[in-house]
């Protein structure tokens, strides 16, 4: 590029955002190579459309699709670091795609399908026969020291299955112009999901420019992938079980886990998950043991099996290395590939490349001090295009067709899939860090055909709708989310509640009472400090302020994280609209200021329990009403009776006035108060409401109609064959006798007599006892699994 070349010169339709990028680029580097503009600042191929739309866009239309963009992403929970103490970081898409001309990928594509099947041969000599070792092309000394050398992975693999059937490779273009490799990854190469992420959100904010560019789709290649991962089993070839194994939400890729899982339509499994018998992998599920054909690996090689390889894993599976060996399970990248990622190794791959393969290697290496070309980004608040340095993550995937000859030894072909995930950055910086992440295009000379994520079957399939291939773990988060998420409904309920007291502090002495007993229903102490009536309100504000406070352990936020890190981390068995309603949900918890008003925090109360609302009533639409639906439900109702039956007891406990008060916050809780009025039109009863909250079986909210559903959907879960009633259901026998055996005629007087007082007491204990006992049956008996010893390795000698 040649610094005489002025912006005026440029006849382009889109003068103005490319004269000013013209001008910034050649002020920042004006001898480096640039992604959209040529020597002679002239628009390179593929570039012209784009522009245009954006030109035509204007300034507030730019705006306004940048923020479409953005919104989208927030929506759909694109996020990582998915931890209870850090909700995790997102990134913003730019809205200008990275466009790369078909004939520039064509080279770059052929250099990297080359450096798979280059590792793909070392990773077999290394953990094989090892000729480079005894030929002295490498040296076993300096990779024995490697640590990501795993010699328990020395002749683990088959001899017909592939070292990987899946690489990403970072690349960068330097100043020059040229394609250079950062490093490889391949012990859990992520990034793909996130990439196909950018395209769908790009496809739905500018649908325009989407609609009109011709350049290669990226559906086609995952639809490669996934058949390339059941070509690997060697057993059940028809319909193998294919699961893709997860650390869990703890790792900061777990969204992209979840993503991928849901659309390669692949079960989505951690460690516990699985466990290894007769050197065979199963999956733990609501009906018993499942095997295990393919695993793709989102996990680090030394935390795979802690067995054999890092006795410290907790999310690995023990004996899984014994049973590669056995070859009664392929993982789609074979522990030990980390070695191929060793730095020492980078430096000999020019060698290694003529040597194993008789070719020249095609793409050289780049230290991360490499000169870096340039290429656009938007910058929303400039509202102008900017020069910046951007890494790319690319893919390979193994061709399914090269996996279908079992026996060969051949190192396969490997397709790349033409885009990738590139984000703005030093070369070599972390793509977790980034804060701007692209599209890429790659043009095509014709528009490219629509390959759908549901593929047309051509053999039989064996239908489902129990769910009792859900693993166990999974249910156990459903049943979790909804007891979280009915505690977060209570709360709110309550909270809402003793703000409205709160705001008719000092008016009559009854709302002075009742707040303090709405307070000692939230577990809420205050400290004895100044007796003034300013100070008693000073007091009492803050107190329930605090209750949206991010760093209360006690109050809102830590329940709804919770709720969310169940919700995490059963990702995948949840819609899409479901997770808008959540993460929804996240932001109005994360609402608390300094500034923050009574007022304001009773509405936030009562919005959480709409959003609440919402969030289950999608899930009791959209998600198939099998057992992983019904422990959900079963947890929500547990949590719910229970919440309803501490309020009557407060109210029993509370003095007069107050208790007499509490009835009617009873039924605003449980939203019944319009059920009331409509049906007796007087004053407050206590009968009158007993009779509504506990024996109405016709009312959702009572304890007769929860009692009812819990019972139906127990006797609807999974249970051994045997001709006795397991512990859940003596449980809820038992709270059933003491409702249905309860003196109605005695409770009748309930306000007038202590003996009726002391009746209902009774009654709510024997209502508590079994269900606060009937969480830990279900735990017991659906969740827990107690594994006999086993032994995993021959202790035979010279076995």
């Amino acid at each position: 590029m040649t610094s005489s070349v002025t912006p005026s010169a440029s006849p382009l339709l889109t003068p103005r955002l490319v004269d000013d990028y013209l001008t910034a680029q050649r002020q920042a580097a004006p001898e480096c190579f640039d992604a959209m503009l040529d020597g002679d600042g002239q628009l390179r191929s593929g570039w012209k459309s784009l522009l245009i739309t954006l030109e035509k866009l204007g300034d507030d239309g730019r705006r306004q699709q940048d923020e479409e963009v953005q919104r989208l992403l927030a929506e759909n929970g694109v996020i990582f670091n998915m931890h209870a103490e850090n909700q995790g970081r997102g990134w913003r898409v730019d809205p200008l795609p990275w466009v790369i001309e078909a004939t520039e990928w064509q080279a770059l594509s052929a250099g990297l399908a080359q450096r798979s099947r280059l590792l793909s041969a070392l990773y077999q000599d290394i953990y094989g026969p090892r000729t480079l070792f005894k030929a002295g092309i490498l040296s076993a000394r300096g990779l024995l020291a490697t640590p990501e050398l795993l010699l328990p992975c020395y002749r683990s693999l088959p001899s017909d299955h592939p070292p990987f059937t899946f690489h990403a490779i970072d690349v960068i273009r330097d100043a020059k112009g040229q394609w250079r490799v950062l490093t490889d990854r391949l012990q859990a190469p992520a990034g793909i999901g996130f990439a196909l992420e950018n395209r769908i959100l790009m496809a739905r904010a500018l649908p325009d420019m989407y609609r009109n560019a011709l350049l290669k789709r990226l559906a086609s290649f995952l639809d490669q992938h996934r058949r390339a991962l059941i070509a690997l089993a060697n057993e059940h070839r028809e319909a193998p079980n294919v699961v893709l194994f997860s650390p869990g939400p703890s790792s900061p890729r777990y969204f992209e886990h979840a993503y991928l899982a849901n659309y390669l339509n692949l079960p989505l499994v951690e460690g516990q998950d699985m466990v290894v018998r007769d050197a065979r992998v199963w999956l733990r599920t609501l009906g018993g043991l499942k095997a295990v054909d393919v695993i793709l690996r989102q996990c680090l090689d030394a935390l795979c099996d802690p067995l054999e390889l890092r006795g410290d894993s907790s999310v690995g599976v023990p004996g899984l290395l014994q049973a590669v060996r056995a070859g009664k399970v392929a993982l789609s990248n074979a522990p030990g590939v980390g070695i191929l990622e060793a730095a020492p190794l980078r430096d000999e791959l020019p060698r290694l490349c003529q040597h194993l393969l008789g070719e020249t290697l095609l793409l050289g290496n780049a230290h991360p001090d490499t000169p870096a070309s340039t290429t656009p980004v938007f910058d929303p608040t400039l509202k102008r295009l900017v020069p910046t340095t951007l890494n790319l993550r690319c893919f390979t995937s193994r061709t399914p067709e090269t996996l279908k000859a079992k026996g060969t030894h051949n190192h396969g072909e490997y397709h790349v899939m033409p885009g990738g995930l590139a984000w703005a950055g030093q070369p070599g910086s972390s793509s977790l860090g980034a804060q701007v992440v692209k599209d890429v295009w790659v043009t095509a000379d014709t528009p490219q055909p629509h390959v759908s994520q549901m593929r047309q079957a051509h053999s039989p399939v064996v239908t489902t709708r129990d769910g009792l291939d859900l693993p166990s773990r999974v249910a156990e988060h459903l049943f979790w989310l909804g007891r979280y998420g009915e505690r977060l409904d209570i709360r709110a309920r309550l909270l809402r509640e003793a703000l409205l007291r709160l705001m008719e502090y000092e008016q009559d002495a009854l709302a002075d009472g009742l707040l303090d007993q709405l307070l000692l229903s939230l577990n809420i102490q205050l400290t004895e400090q100044d007796s003034t009536a300013d100070s008693h309100f000073a007091r009492k504000r803050g107190a329930l302020l605090d209750q949206f406070d991010e760093h209360n352990p006690l109050a809102l936020q830590a329940l709804f994280n919770q709720l969310l890190n169940n919700a995490r981390s059963i990702r995948d068995h949840l819609g899409d609209d479901s997770w808008r309603v959540l993460n929804q949900l996240g932001q109005r918890v994360d609402w608390h200021t300094a500034a923050f008003s009574t007022s304001t925090a009773r509405r936030t109360c009562e919005s959480l329990s709409a959003q609440l609302a919402a969030f289950y009533g999608l899930c009791n639409e959209t998600m198939p009403h099998h057992f992983g639906w019904r422990f959900m439900d079963i947890g929500r109702f547990i949590d719910r009776l229970l919440g309803l039956l501490s309020l009557l007891q407060r109210i029993l406990h509370a003095p007069d006035s107050p208790g007499q008060a509490l009835w009617e916050v009873a039924l605003s809780t449980t939203d019944n108060f319009t059920a009331y009025r409509r049906r007796y039109r007087s004053e407050l009863n206590p009968a009158a409401i007993l009779d509504l909250l506990l024996f109405d079986e016709s009312n959702p909210r009572s304890v007769g109609y929860m009692l009812k559903r819990l019972e139906r959907q127990i006797n609807r879960l999974p249970s051994d064959e045997t001709p006795y009633r397991n512990s859940e259901r003596r449980l809820l026998i038992q709270a059933n006798a003491a409702l249905h055996l309860a003196d109605i005629e005695k409770l009748s007087r309930v306000g007038e007599t202590q003996e009726a007082s002391q009746a209902l007491n009774t009654l709510i204990n024997e209502l508590i006892t079994p269900l606060g006992m009937l969480s830990d049956a279900i735990s017991q008996s659906h969740f827990s699994h107690v594994e006999q010893a086993q032994q995993l390795i021959s202790m035979e000698p010279g076995q």
